[in-house]
């Protein structure tokens, strides 16, 4: 019977044209599936096949858990009866017995035969896959095969693709037969085998679609940085040249408009807008707004966001029709965008000026005209005032070495209290909160007197009670408690 089994090996290897290794295991797979038949109980088997002689032995097993936590006995066995057999065996190492092997001839023909060839069809589908993933490609073509529930089937060679409807351009009409065009999204692995996923709403499609056309970012002459789309209505790319003689914008564009056309048809009409990207965030996000012309930049790095403001004339072309144009351009370059009037900007400066004014005020103990003198030579926070070096203080003309040095010492007394007041109220804060991306000292210290002292606590906030909390802008604010709450979904998920 070994003889059998070994010659059944060979010749299901070379029919299906897949490694011995998945047969074999196939087949103990299928073995100890008709040896489980013998048991009342679900149990766990494992056959092993020897490669050389065909023979084979059967063991039951069970897996060796806490004493505590002993909750399905057909598969588990307690670790203080388990070390009864075998001293030295471990939480989540196995004991085995062995069993009478069952004889080949008594295995249901039919359940052996879906187990091997089901195993054999999943090697040969992994196999397909590896293949394809060789291959490097991102942008694939292929017939749609079939549509089920909306979600559209794509035969690419050999490879059977998804693309998810809500990876699909709105409004666009696929229909079977139809050759399409989508980018690699993902490989999801599941209980029915790997999924190839697609996209045709990914920005990363629009930036394979311009490789394709445009012959000199292949060649390495440019490079396209970013993207950011409203799939089918509009979408915005950063471009790059690494050669000073290729014009970015206009080797993209094409002679007439013709690679930027072939992009749009592909994307169902949508208007690409070519940006000249650059490597100072202010220039970029000028350019990712156009066509407004943008007046003044203000960059906060710390927050990494920037004012921007524009007259009134550019104001509603800066924010583009429902918010479209700030939206994408602030998703192109990364920063969150503050569009606003010169009348915005002025009386926000005029703000943070009052409470940078009210800090120096009551944090030193100054009166105003000292504080406004502060204000005008740049300072703008107690640190700034306590160590920024004495040569650059002593500059400033209404002060002298006295109170140059008492500003400093009281900036410092002023910082240390801060820093002690801020630990008493940062205590019991959990370190997912302290960790959470986007959390600084000062926003967790004012959370921490307001008594939020979690994540969840912290998620559970609305908008308006954050900034009144923390003072932060309703942007951020936002921001933070969208992505605090991410886990929520994640759960559920």
């Amino acid at each position: 019977m070994s003889r059998e089994l070994l010659m059944l090996v060979d010749a299901l290897a070379r029919e299906k044209n897949v490694a011995k290794e998945i047969v074999f295991g196939a087949l103990e797979l299928a073995l100890a599936s008709a040896t489980k038949k013998r048991f009342p109980d679900d149990v766990e088997v494992r056959v092993s096949i020897d490669r050389e002689s065909g023979e084979y032995e059967s063991f039951r097993r069970w897996q060796v858990v806490a004493d505590d936590t002993l909750e399905f006995p057909p598969h588990q066995v307690a670790l203080s009866e388990a070390q009864k057999q075998i001293a030295d065996i471990q939480v989540e190492d196995y004991i085995e017995e062995q069993l009478e092997p069952i004889e080949w001839g008594r295995i249901g023909a039919q359940t052996a035969k879906q187990v091997i060839l089901q195993k054999i069809r999943d090697a040969e589908r992994e196999q397909i896959l590896q293949d394809f993933l060789a291959r490097n490609e991102k942008l694939i073509s292929g017939n749609v095969k079939r549509i089920d529930r909306g979600n559209v089937i794509i035969e690419s060679g050999r490879v059977e693709a998804l693309l998810p409807r809500e990876h699909q351009i709105p409004r666009e009409n696929i229909r079977v037969g139809d050759r399409v065009r989508a980018c690699l999204l993902r490989i999801d692995r599941g209980v029915r085998g790997p999924q190839v996923i697609l996209s045709r709403t990914s920005p990363e499609f629009i930036m394979e679609l311009f490789r394709l056309e445009v012959p000199e970012i292949e060649q390495g002459l440019l490079e396209i940085k970013a993207a950011a789309r409203d799939p089918g209505v509009r979408a915005k790319i950063g471009v790059k040249s690494n050669d000073q003689r290729v014009d970015p914008i206009g080797t993209c564009v094409g002679m007439r408009g013709s690679r930027v056309q072939a992009v749009t048809q592909e994307l169902g009409g949508e208007r690409v807008d070519i940006i000249l990207w650059s490597a100072d965030p202010a220039q970029f996000v000028i350019g990712a707004l156009a066509p407004a012309e943008v007046t003044s930049i203000v960059v906060d790095e710390d927050r990494h966001t920037m004012d921007v403001v524009v007259d009134e004339e550019n104001l509603a072309i800066a924010i583009g029709r429902s918010g479209q144009n700030v939206r994408l351009a602030s998703e192109l370059t990364g920063w969150a965008i503050n569009l606003m009037t010169q009348e915005a900007a002025d009386r926000k400066a005029e703000e943070e000026t009052g409470s940078v004014r009210a800090l120096f005020m009551a944090k030193l103990d100054v009166d105003e005209d000292v504080a406004n003198v502060l204000i005008e030579e740049g300072f703008a926070t107690l640190e700034q005032v306590a160590y920024v070096p004495i040569g650059e203080m002593l500059e400033i003309e209404a002060f002298d070495e006295n109170i140059v040095n008492e500003l400093r010492a009281r900036a410092k007394d002023a910082l240390l209290l801060e820093q002690i007041r801020g630990e008493e109220e940062m205590e019991g804060v959990e370190a997912a909160l302290r960790d959470f991306d986007g959390m600084d000292t000062d926003l967790l210290a004012r959370l921490g007197q307001a008594g939020v002292k979690t994540l969840d606590d912290f998620a559970d906030l609305a908008v308006d009670e954050l900034v009144e909390i923390a003072g932060v802008e309703d942007g951020r604010a936002r921001d933070l408690i969208t992505r605090a709450r991410a886990h929520w979904f994640a759960d559920e998920q």
